[in-house]
């Protein structure tokens, strides 16, 4: 794969999809992901021991030792960003960015590092792989033309009640599909907040483990949920109100 620069000596930050869990790489991953992967030495990643753990799976030939990584999460200092990509600006050097689960730059922090990429006139080549929130709303049978991702509603209940009716609305008067996660740890508590404030015809779809053999993907009115609760407690959760 050749990207094409401003300036022919620079390298690409390239967008490197993982699984969304424990399955194997090629499973989910195109041939094209390992050759990237196999042909790169410095990484721009969310966790450095997962990312580590991604790339020895699916390259274990490549000699852990010649990495050169870099984090990037919410404890990094956003100051330092500009010097990750120096391998592209003064080495000819490709970098690779890899997020903890799915791809990166989407409900992700390596969205901060792709707009100084495009500062930089650095070429960004997004890889093709699993996103948990496309592959989610294409199951849920919602509109896929008009939609929103919503990131974590608030937790205050108040306020998160509030945000769920707005959303509802937005759902049924708009037909604009809304997206939103939990904390795993915190589903149930999402999914019983959803039955509280929630019309009983309005329809939710909820989402988890996708594209892992137990993957549960179920859209229902919530009149159905209130009598069926799904076990969700720590499984990753995409939660979707829709018309």
């Amino acid at each position: 794969m050749v990207a094409s620069n401003d300036t022919p000596n620079k390298g690409a930050l390239y967008l490197i999809p993982t699984t969304l869990g424990d399955n194997e790489p090629l499973e989910v991953l195109p041939l094209s992901v390992k050759k990237i992967i196999e042909e790169t030495t410095y990484f721009i990643v969310e966790n450095e021991k997962t990312a580590r753990r991604f790339i020895k799976k699916i390259c274990p030939k490549k000699a852990q030792g010649s990495l050169k990584i870099e984090t990037l999460n919410k404890f990094t200092d956003f100051s330092l960003l500009p010097s990750y990509l120096d391998p592209c600006l003064d080495e000819g050097e490709n970098v690779g960015v890899i997020s903890e689960a799915g791809c990166p730059g989407i409900a992700d922090p390596g969205a901060d590092i792709v707009a100084i990429a495009h500062e930089k006139g650095i070429s960004v080549i997004p890889l093709v792989g699993p996103s948990s929130i496309l592959l989610s709303l294409m199951a849920s049978g919602f509109n896929g033309q008009s939609f929103a991702f919503n990131g974590y509603l608030p937790i205050d209940n108040q306020e998160r009640a509030k945000s769920i009716k707005q959303l509802e609305q937005l759902a049924l008067q708009k037909d604009q599909t809304q997206l939103f996660i939990e904390t795993p740890y915190r589903n149930n508590a999402m999914f019983d907040s959803l039955c509280k404030q929630l019309q009983s015809s309005t329809n939710l779809c909820i989402a988890c483990d996708i594209s892992l053999a137990n993957a549960f993907i179920k859209t229902a009115p919530i009149s159905y949920w209130k009598k069926n609760n799904p076990e969700l407690h720590k499984r990753p959760c995409i939660f979707i109100i829709g018309k």
